[in-house]
């Protein structure tokens, strides 16, 4: 238990939190009493226990683990929790102005150290608070793109830039096209498009100039056909030649034969918390599976199942982003975009290749 604790001095502030019983600290960390067995958030009203009988722990978890029980008049882990959302909220409501904060006036403002505040929010949002404020404005830019169709400099102001440039420079990432394209909903973009049969039925594979945007599958290549020029909808849609078969066929080769090395360039549009989730679905093996709970953790943002499966829900890249490889708690395979039948015939050939 001592290689628990670390060795602590009165200037550790922490001990000082608690003869304050100071309500800033709460969520910050925990205590625990020896003689008791129970641990307190800092600001408990219980008698303070004897210097040498305390012990700290970074979270409730921690104490838990160590085999302490929550105090029942200052409920740690109630208060701590709504803390810690009251926070992270109020964080976030920060971040999502024109000019956010610096991360070191958003953990003062919480109370805590700048890695203390970084580590807790990432837990509970899965990123970074400099990605969040990044993600935040670039749902500015589209939302200003949309609703100022006449002015893209108009646009790129009114989402708190402050420069032409710095907005060009990642306009790229943020739109995965030019902003005039995207303000036109897609004018001008390119789409070509071909239309296969596969082991798992109909297939249609689009690319745009960066790469393959969309892999679906299907019954009825008119369904196909029509959602693909439906997401596109001011984009120009062409059908592929004789060159983009052969790119058809090596898509069509790898959804027959899942497991394989998929090496052809992608164009992959999404949220930054998608794009975090497909790059966690990418990195299940061929032939294993993930609840939506383990990716989420994986993303470090444990409390978002829930999103986690919205995202697999969102992904438009069948096969080669996977989300035929993310299952529920109890092994069971849940809802697939593309159908459950077309999951269990992915899962099933992954498993007998890598058997």
């Amino acid at each position: 238990m001592d290689a628990i604790n670390q060795t602590l001095t009165e200037e550790d502030g922490r001990w000082a939190a608690i003869l304050k019983r100071d309500r800033a600290a709460d969520g910050a960390f925990v205590f625990a009493v020896r003689t008791t067995g129970i641990y307190c958030r800092p600001s408990c009203p219980a008698r303070h226990a004897l210097r040498r009988n305390v012990i700290f722990f970074p979270t409730c978890e921690a104490a838990d683990r160590a085999g302490f029980r929550p105090c029942l008049r200052c409920k740690p882990k109630e208060r701590a929790d709504q803390r810690l959302g009251e926070m992270i909220a109020a964080a976030c409501r920060a971040l999502e102005t024109d000019e956010p904060p610096r991360l070191d006036r958003l953990a003062a403002k919480a109370g805590l150290s700048r890695f203390h505040f970084h580590r807790l929010f990432k837990a509970a949002t899965g990123v970074t608070p400099k990605a969040y404020a990044k993600a935040r404005r670039a749902d500015r830019v589209r939302d200003a793109l949309t609703a100022n169709a006449s002015s893209v400099t108009g646009a790129i102001y009114a989402a708190g830039y402050n420069s032409n440039s710095r907005f060009y420079e990642s306009a790229p990432t943020m739109l995965g096209m030019t902003p005039n394209s995207f303000r036109d909903q897609g004018s001008g973009a390119e789409i070509v498009y071909g239309i296969g049969r596969c082991s798992l039925g109909k297939i249609l594979v689009a690319r745009s100039d960066k790469g393959i945007c969309s892999l679906m599958l299907g019954d009825d290549a008119a369904v196909l056909e029509e959602e693909i020029r439906t997401r596109f909808a001011k984009a120009k849609s062409i059908k592929g030649d004789a060159e983009f078969s052969d790119l058809l066929s090596a898509v069509i080769a790898f959804v027959d034969q899942p497991g394989k090395t998929f090496e052809l360039p992608l164009d992959i549009r999404g949220t930054l918390f998608q794009q975090k989730v497909w790059a966690a679905l990418r990195a299940i093996p061929p032939g294993e599976t993930a609840s939506y709970a383990e990716v989420a953790k994986r993303i470090g943002a444990p409390a978002a199942t829930r999103a986690v499966a919205q995202a697999c829900a969102a992904n438009k890249i069948a096969v080669v982003i996977p989300c035929h490889r993310v299952v529920r708690s109890d092994g069971a395979l849940s809802g697939y975009r593309w159908g459950p039948e077309r999951k269990r015939a992915l899962l099933d050939k992954e498993r007998r290749r890598k058997g």
